[in-house]
Parts: structure tokens; sequence; C-alpha cells
């Protein structure tokens, strides 16, 4: 049997949620999810909540930026004079852009 679950203010978590989502909005979901440094569960209950995500920088949230980072200068490099740029790209950039200013200590 699973362990039981606790939110930060000790209250138990016995409700399970569940949704389908398409891959790309999965991979979106992955992405954000990763730049939080958060588990998915606590991540989308904010966003559910709609709470503030506070990133606490870590090894594992660098990580995480300078992998999405690659792809976006990978993507970057294939798109030809700023044509066919995808949404998601865009959503991509806004992300780390978001997050690498929130982790400098910017005001947006």
């Amino acid at each position: 049997m699973s362990a039981k679950r606790v939110d930060p203010k000790n209250r138990w978590r016995n409700v399970m949620v569940s949704f389908r989502v398409s891959p790309e909005e999965n991979e979106q979901i992955n992405t954000a999810v990763a730049l939080s440094g958060l588990s998915k569960q606590d991540y989308i209950i904010s966003k559910l909540l709609n709470r503030e995500v506070v990133v606490q920088g870590n090894p594992r949230v660098f990580k995480a930026l300078k992998h999405q980072l690659a792809e976006v200068l990978d993507e970057l490099h294939r798109i030809e004079a700023g044509t066919n740029v995808s949404e998601e790209l865009l959503n991509n950039i806004q992300l780390l852009t978001v997050t690498l200013s929130g982790m400098r200590g910017d005001s947006e």
C-alpha cells in the first residue's frame, strides 16, 4: 500500500484527480515542472489554485534550464529568418525568460 501524503499544512491528500492532455501539452507541462523545481503534483496544484510558483534554484533546476536553452537554440538554428516560429517555442522562451529573471531577482 502506498504511503499517505500530507500537504505543507498537514492535511491528508487522499483524493485523486486525473485528466487527459495531448502529447504536446504533456511536454509543455513537463518543461514547466522541470524549470520550477517542484514536483509535478505541487506544480499543478499551485497553478490550478492560482498560487505563485516560486522557483528555488538548485542543481536540478539549473540542469533543466541548460537543457531547455539548448533545445531553444537548436530550434532557432533550424528556423530561417524568423519564419515558422511555433507557439510552443515562443511559450518555452517566455517561460525560460521569466524563470531566469526570477532567479536573478529581476522584477517583470
